[in-house]
């Protein structure tokens, strides 16, 4: 027994075909996957900066009130660059993300070898496990910033 067939008149429009439509392939330009992958990686280690100067934030604000500022104000940043990256990703934000991860590399830097006014307790204390942390999570975001700087500077 052979199941009728049916045929589409030539008048319908092809979106009410019964036949599948072929996968369309994914957008290039700046919403293609890599690039959203990328995005949303520097936003999460922009999260973990400032998870990182939260739970140390309490201890500064008592041991050095000016660093604990500091560190409020770099969770702050933080938050807001990891909102503009999820929202465009341009290389202003791009930009300025390279720029806090590679300051707060720096002041962690600064406070193990020379200290900082107020502040000389932690020099020579490289192996603290929140700043190794912290280090850690900043020096990615760097790099994933200048791949995406220099990925931009190519387009």
């Amino acid at each position: 027994m052979s199941s009728p067939s049916y045929a589409v008149p030539s008048s319908m429009p092809s979106s009410m075909s019964s036949s599948p439509a072929a996968p369309s392939a994914p957008a290039a330009g700046p919403t293609s996957g890599a690039l959203l992958l990328r995005r949303g990686i520097g936003a999460v280690g922009l999260l973990g900066i400032a998870l990182i100067h939260v739970i140390d934030l309490p201890g500064k604000l008592e041991e050095t009130p000016y660093l604990g500022v500091g560190y409020g104000l770099l969770v702050v940043a933080a938050l807001l660059l990891a909102e503009a990256l999820l929202r465009r990703g341009d290389r202003v934000v791009w930009f300025a993300t390279a720029l806090l991860a590679a300051s707060t590399v720096l002041g962690y830097v600064l406070s193990r070898t020379t200290g900082l006014p107020g502040a000389t307790d932690d020099i020579g204390n490289w192996l603290e496990p929140l700043g190794v942390a912290s280090l850690f999570v900043e020096g990615v975001v760097v790099l994933l910033a200048g791949t995406a700087l220099a990925a931009s500077a190519r387009d």
